[in-house]
């Protein structure tokens, strides 16, 4: 039976990878640097150990900001953090990778990244404008280089010992079959996923390959139709005496997936850990949830669909 802590603690294994990633992630996708910084010291705090970046959120140094702090008080080291941060559209080309995981690294002063994701399977022309649009507003993709090639340089990555996994986020099941059909390591696979768009074919998919699947926008961030408002999931916490997002977050441990929630709030981040199992009739009444929402569109185009509303 899960316990509380076995369930926020929750390591699941890197089949492909070194190590082990921590269900409960936070993610760092704050638009203001010195909030980003403040809520991923909390996050440290309060039990947080895998942290998600990303060169297109521009907040990489605030990161590592925090995380050096943490480790210079003695709180906690280095090897008990997973930090994941990701490659951007415009540094598909093979040739910029190392360049593109090297800055990252630096920013967050990292000797090493636990795990580095291609941000989606999108090529931008390569450069240093992260959104490069034509005259018409259009972005303008880069067809010189294919997501195979772009994951051999990724691969090369592990083999010069800086990085210990990699893996896609933003990806679509059939595009995911493509890369592991010509992977050498397998990927970490980041998607949007919650009770509203629970991607079962897809989590199905990675179980029988090994890949863990990690979920973002695990609470929905706030958008309409609300996740955290549905009457299945306000039942269940009412009947249970928590807060419907322990609910839903309590719900993708327990399936199986690893997942990121974003908060600058300390009471939230606090109550975002703070999780302990639901039993298995509710993890049957919110699969029978009919509601299905996409809340980010950045899987057809590249281009980020929203900017999350930090509880």
């Amino acid at each position: 039976m899960l316990t509380s802590d076995t369930l926020r603690y929750t390591r699941i294994p890197l089949t492909n990878g070194s190590g082990a990633i921590p269900a409960v992630g936070f993610g760092t996708l704050i638009p203001d640097p010195v909030a980003t910084k403040q809520a991923t010291k909390t996050a440290l705090e309060v039990g947080f150990r895998h942290l998600d970046c990303a060169e297109r959120y521009r907040n990489e140094e605030a990161v590592g900001d925090a995380m050096q702090e943490a480790f210079k008080a003695g709180r906690i080291q280095r090897e008990d953090v997973f930090v994941t941060t990701k490659l951007w559209n415009s540094n598909h080309r093979p040739e910029r990778v190392k360049h593109a995981f090297d800055a990252s690294r630096r920013r967050l002063q990292l000797d090493y990244v636990d795990c580095y994701l291609i941000h989606t399977p999108f090529a931008f022309r390569p450069g240093d404008e992260q959104d490069p649009r034509d005259e018409r507003g259009q972005v303008i993709y880069d067809s010189g280089v294919t997501l195979v090639e772009t994951w051999r340089a990724l691969e090369r990555l592990v083999d010069d010992g800086q990085c210990k996994s990699i893996g896609l986020s933003d990806i679509t099941l059939d595009k995911l079959r493509e890369i592991v059909a010509a992977a050498r390591i397998k990927p970490v696979v980041q998607v949007e996923s919650h009770p509203y768009l629970p991607e079962w074919d897809l989590l199905e998919y990675c179980n029988l390959h090994g890949i863990v699947l990690l979920a973002f926008a695990a609470l929905g961030h706030g958008m309409e139709p609300r996740l955290l408002d549905d009457p299945v999931i306000i039942g269940i916490a009412q009947r249970l005496r928590k807060t419907p997002a322990q609910v839903v977050l309590a719900w993708a441990v327990q399936r199986g997936t690893a997942l990121l929630t974003t908060s600058v709030t300390p009471s939230r981040i606090q109550e975002n850990f703070d999780l302990s199992p639901i039993p298995e009739d509710a993890m049957r009444e919110i699969r029978g949830i009919t509601t299905s929402v996409r809340f980010n569109a950045v899987v057809e185009t590249g281009v980020p669909g929203f900017i999350p509303r930090a509880r």
